[in-house]
């Protein structure tokens, strides 16, 4: 079969080509590996790289963003857990369009893009994995080692997703580490003293945001209980809460039953599109959770300057240097985090030093140019490597 890659010109008398690659991803949600997959996307060099994107399940707001760079997106409409339907025709799509690489995103696109590439015989298929994914069972994990002999590489987005897929059994050979990037050219410019107007927030107050799903990774609960002991110390923090799942509910009782609520200590905003607004309006970010991969809020909170209070979780942990960029406590230390938020409420110096650092490090560490070169220099590596150009 033909590998679909197009001459562009030349360059000092050698033929340059372009590398056919498509994404495949469950949504265009704006979440952490939605955001990264788009900034490949957009930013892979384009006459080096024609780059198209497979959605299974749904559109959504970061469509906008690939249409204006011109990338084609092709949604599949995948409606069931197992949907052999959606799978056959995203293997015959593969096949017709001929792609020299095929990169998967998160699970769901892991394991339906793999198949269909290697059903459709591509000759390079890459996968990236997102988080420490401690909610796998065996039965996920073994299917994730079955479907790595299929892949040329596994890419973790911090050391810590590495190892553990190092340690649920994936070929050390396979696995590459390629830090999510950041851009800090794209850090939106917000009044914040409108976007508190907004919010209904008072100038003065300090203020707290959490943004991310509301599900047990991410122990919510843990960080209304810290602003439940916070509110006897420092009565003026208010805390907001940018964000939905499945725990909603719950959480807001939670919030009611410790009269956090009625006082407007937590304001529970739902889903947000304009989160970097909401930074610019808090004084730093909090993230409780069990586990991460490198998170992407962590990264915008410190491209915005503001500090991160977090949990010492894997993944996080490279983001976030305690006491130069942060505070770090331990999992489900609620009067860690308690402690931590009030400290962090009475010195705005400190608020302005830590904040600084974040933006330092995130330049030096995590820019969106890095992880662009990282994966095209991937690409074109494994293309020849395989004999193809």
């Amino acid at each position: 079969m033909g590998l679909g890659i197009r001459q562009a010109g030349r360059r000092g008398g050698l033929v340059a080509v372009r590398l056919r690659v498509l994404q495949v991803i469950p949504t265009l949600d704006r979440s952490g590996a939605e955001k990264q997959m788009v900034m490949l996307a957009r930013g892979l060099p384009r006459d080096r790289f024609e780059v198209e994107v497979a959605v299974l399940t749904r559109l959504g707001p970061l469509e906008s963003e690939l249409s204006s760079a011109g990338i084609p997106v092709t949604l599949f409409s995948k409606r069931l857990k197992a949907d052999v339907v959606a799978l056959a025709r995203l293997a015959r799509w593969v096949a017709e369009r001929r792609f020299d690489v095929v990169h998967t995103w998160i699970f769901a696109a892991n394991v339906y893009g793999r198949m269909a590439a290697r059903w459709a015989r591509v000759p390079v298929v890459v996968t990236s994995e997102m988080a420490v994914d401690l909610w796998k069972r065996p039965g996920q994990l073994r299917l994730d080692r079955w479907l790595a002999g299929w892949t040329d590489r596994v890419v973790g987005n911090s050391d810590a997703v590495v190892d553990f897929y190092r340690q649920a059994g994936i070929e050390p050979a396979k696995l590459v580490r390629i830090y999510s990037g950041i851009n800090l050219d794209g850090v939106a410019a917000v009044d914040p003293a409108a976007m508190r107007a907004a919010l209904g927030v008072d100038a003065e107050a300090p203020v707290f945001l959490y943004a991310g799903r509301l599900a047990d990774q991410k122990r919510v609960a843990d960080l209304l209980d810290a602003a439940d002991l916070l509110q006897h110390v420092e009565p003026s923090a208010v805390t907001l809460i940018a964000g939905d799942g499945p725990l909603r509910r719950a959480l807001e009782e939670r919030a009611a039953a410790f009269t956090l609520l009625g006082s407007g200590r937590v304001r529970f905003l739902g889903h947000r599109e304009d989160v970097p607004s909401l930074l610019a309006a808090a004084d730093a970010l909090v993230l409780p959770s069990a586990y991460e991969g490198l998170p992407n809020v962590v990264l915008e909170a410190m491209a915005a300057g503001k500090p991160v209070i977090a949990t010492a979780a894997p993944g996080t942990t490279e983001a976030v240097e305690a006491g130069r960029t942060g505070v770090l406590v331990p999992v489900g230390d609620v009067r860690g985090l308690c402690r931590a938020m009030r400290d962090l409420a009475r010195n705005p110096a400190e608020r302005r030093r830590l904040g600084e650092a974040g933006r330092e490090v995130v330049a030096e560490r995590f820019p969106v140019a890095a992880m662009i070169d990282a994966f095209a220099c991937l690409y074109e590596d494994l293309v020849r490597a395989k004999g193809r150009v």
